[in-house]
């Protein structure tokens, strides 16, 4: 599969989302070229650090505008960690910081008392359609499979129906797993993940590669 783009904006864990894509019998095109992402058929945007940073080298690396055209011609895109949480119109991490704004909503903290970051394995139940049906990058995935997560904030989106997975963390449910359309977003690691994330990315890809697209068919086309 041609043209699969990593984008490269100076975040770390880049190298695991490689393997991880690897895995699957596909060679991604890591780079911090603007230009590349436009004739991407398939874009990934992973990422560890702060929002703040995350942004600056965005916007700072003429990305933020490439990536929110991407988005919006429909082709198949997937958000990890904080490449999931720039998809929203603020981060309150250390401030206010406005997002790519793709997604509606915010990034929130956890309650101040709670242990922070979340760090280690947790489960994600990912929701299904009235008809049973789950998101297709989870096909062949258990419900409530454990994923790797490590992070202080999650998202609270303005619209429900973008949640597609919960986690429970100390009581505290928040959404582990958006999407809308052709975007699907984590806020665990897929490819820290053994090998329920190796599926996710498999699926990602092939999905990309067959259909063009991730989005969830309708039940009566199924």
């Amino acid at each position: 599969m041609a043209d699969v783009v990593i984008v490269d904006y100076g975040a770390g864990n880049l190298r695991s989302v490689a393997r991880a894509v690897a895995h699957a019998g596909v060679e991604a095109d890591v780079t911090a070229n603007a230009g590349a992402i436009a004739g991407a058929s398939a874009l990934i945007l992973p990422g560890v650090g702060a929002a703040a940073d995350t942004m600056k080298n965005l916007r700072e690396g003429g990305l933020d505008g490439p990536i929110r055209d991407y988005i919006a011609s429909g082709r198949p895109f997937l958000g990890v960690c904080m490449g999931m949480q720039a998809l929203f119109d603020v981060s309150e991490e250390e401030g206010e910081h406005p997002c790519l704004g793709v997604l509606g909503g915010r990034i929130v903290r956890f309650p101040h008392g709670m242990t922070v970051p979340h760090m280690g394995w947790n489960t994600v139940h990912v929701r299904r359609d009235e008809d049973g049906f789950e998101h297709p990058v989870f096909e062949g995935i258990p419900q409530d499979a454990y994923f790797y997560f490590v992070h202080s904030y999650h998202p609270a989106p303005s619209r429900a129906e973008v949640v597609i997975g919960l986690t429970d963390y100390l009581g505290v449910t928040f959404p582990s797993v958006v999407g809308r359309d052709n975007v699907i977003a984590t806020q665990f690691h897929p490819e820290k993940s053994g090998a329920a994330g190796l599926r996710l990315y498999a699926n990602f890809l092939r999905l990309a590669r067959e259909r063009g697209s991730i989005a969830p068919t309708t039940s009566a086309s199924r």
